[in-house]
């Protein structure tokens, strides 16, 4: 993902979210969803969906009576774009830090913590099976 893409919002992540586990889906598919959280209105979906179009974050397809959306980049690209961005401003580039903060605030699963393990082995390009 392009550092000049905007970063999502939490409500545009909300958004986004959707349409990651869905894919395209009309402004009424994804606020049944958001609405099945918490109270959305149709027009606030809309609302937020064209701005995001403006900002490059979803596109819309107009060929048919009902619009539709799908996101312009990966699930996994916005993530990393915005593990870049925290990294840079609280972590002062220490990737260490950022994840001996993560794993303090909130205890790792034992299946999680295998696969930090094997994704570290991996980055050393060791094997520890």
């Amino acid at each position: 993902m392009s550092d000049s893409t905007p970063r999502p919002t939490d409500a545009e992540l909300e958004i986004l979210k959707v349409l990651w586990e869905r894919g395209p889906s009309t402004v009424r598919e994804i606020q049944e969803i958001l609405n099945g959280v918490r109270p959305t209105g149709y027009t606030t979906v809309l609302k937020f969906l064209q701005i995001m179009t403006e900002k490059g974050l979803v596109d819309r397809d107009a060929s048919q009576r009902t619009h539709v959306y799908r996101t312009r980049r990966s699930e996994e690209q916005t993530q990393s774009q915005l593990v870049r961005e925290l990294l840079g401003r609280a972590f002062g580039g220490s990737a260490a830090k950022l994840v001996m903060q993560a794993l303090s605030t909130r205890k790792a699963t034992a299946g999680e913590l295998a696969e930090i393990r094997r994704m570290l082995d991996e980055l050393e390009g060791g094997d520890a099976t």
